[in-house]
């Protein structure tokens, strides 16, 4: 199984070096195009809420994230150092109530995008599975 993690300072400009992350991932695993795109906006759509959300742009807080390939899958895992989130009572965003709100689309989008969504250690984690066979 091939394991790589990468570990950043809550800045949202270091999404370039998640995106840079997941590219080096689309050459090394050879992933078509499709699984790359729901892999790139739901990746970093998690990470940019651990910076936010969990970490509160604190620079000294760190995101970290682990790739691994195995079976057929690809899992990214996503941690941040925050308090974590109610992920059991999120709005729909797609609502009628919430579609001018500029949040919680987020999550939504990786629920749809990935294959499996886990969250973990009280929404700290976040785990996100795709096939890629």
């Amino acid at each position: 199984m091939d394991k790589i993690t990468i570990e950043i300072p809550s800045l949202s400009d270091n999404i370039r070096i998640i995106e840079s992350f997941i590219d080096n991932a689309k050459d090394k695993f050879n992933l078509n195009d499709d699984i790359y795109g729901n892999i790139m906006i739901s990746v970093t759509e998690s990470v940019n809420n651990a910076i936010i959300h969990g970490n509160k742009k604190n620079k000294d807080k760190n995101v970290k994230i682990t790739l691994s390939l195995n079976e057929g899958m690809i899992k990214f895992i996503i941690i941040d150092e925050g308090d974590g989130f109610d992920y059991h009572n999120l709005e729909d965003p797609t609502a009628p109530e919430n579609i001018s709100k500029p949040g919680g689309r987020g999550i939504f989008l990786m629920k749809h995008l990935a294959d499996e969504v886990a969250f973990l250690d009280k929404g700290r984690i976040v785990e996100l599975s795709f096939y890629v066979d």
